[in-house]
């Protein structure tokens, strides 16, 4: 009895269709092995992302505030790379470099003049105690909101009371002296460093200037009169003493004149001619003795 073999198909052309030994990979296969890849880096992102919890970084010019639980500790974080542990620890970062406040204060001066002031304050906050300052006031910005514009307004209007109007523009570096002072004092104990202090611009109401104006133009009106005052007493003290000088020279000179001067001059000066006077009943010839005495 002859076995029974099964034969390859073959379709209508004759081209055989059967299955061979080897099958070609399906579709579910490729996208299995994407998702393993694709699982493989997440899992290493997520191992990466919880390594760099445990590290953080404080930039250049800033401090780290370390808290552990919420408690700010004593230790700063200084510029750097700092272990620290997730969900334990927390890290806040304050500026220490030097910051610029601009703050418009209006002010009365001792005389009651309104006083507009423009200031530029540059201050910084102390390195070693970041701490201190953000347990008890906050960060940069409530700092300046908190002490510095009150600090800045309050001392300003005090300083501006001490002086009159015409005394803030003419003693302005002293105004100025006094508030650098009085903000240093007022804010270190705050732990804030006061670098520089600038009274921008400091002007008056219009009113005011008017008045200082017109007192200017009179001042110098009268600075005028004075001075063609001085000028005329001047000319008339000149006047004077030159008639003083010329009644003086006469004087000398009418005391030294002798007779003998008198006739050698005439002497000096004649021509050799005689003078002839002719009267109605004769001509005669005058002396110069005679006329010597005649001059005199």
């Amino acid at each position: 009895m002859v076995s029974k073999q099964s034969l390859p198909e073959q379709s209508s052309n004759g081209v055989n269709t059967g299955s061979s030994s080897e099958t070609a990979p399906s579709s579910g296969q490729f996208w299995g092995g994407d998702l393993r890849i694709a699982g493989w880096v997440l899992l290493i992102l997520l191992a990466l992302a919880l390594v760099a919890s445990f590290w953080m970084i404080v930039p250049a010019g800033e401090r780290g505030v370390w808290m552990r639980f919420g408690k700010v500790q004593e230790t700063v974080f200084e510029e750097g790379l700092h272990f620290v542990i997730p969900l334990v620890d927390t890290v806040e970062t304050l500026s220490t470099r030097v910051q610029k406040q601009e703050i418009s204060v209006e002010a009365s001066s001792k005389d009651l003049q309104d006083v507009f002031t423009d200031i530029a304050l540059n201050w910084h906050i102390l390195p070693n105690r970041v701490n201190t300052i953000f347990e008890q006031i906050g960060d940069d910005e409530a700092v300046v909101e908190s002490i510095i514009d009150p600090a800045v307004e309050e001392i300003i209007k005090a300083v501006m009371a001490r002086y009159t109007a015409e005394e803030i523009i003419t003693l302005h570096e002293q105004a100025k002296t006094e508030v650098d002072h009085e903000l240093q004092a007022r804010l270190s104990p705050y732990s804030l460093a006061v670098d520089d202090v600038s009274l921008v611009h400091v002007h008056f109401s219009e009113r005011f200037r008017d008045a200082v104006e017109a007192k200017q133009i009179a001042e110098q009106e009268a600075k005028r009169a004075e001075f063609i005052a001085r000028k005329a007493a001047r000319q008339a003290e000149t006047k004077v003493n030159l008639a003083r000088g010329e009644a003086e020279a006469h004087r000398i000179l009418k005391d030294t004149l002798t007779p003998e001067i008198l006739k050698n001059k005439a002497i000096e000066r004649w021509d050799g001619k005689l003078p002839l006077i002719s009267g109605s009943d004769h001509s005669s010839v005058v002396e110069l003795d005679d006329l010597i005495e005649l001059k005199k």
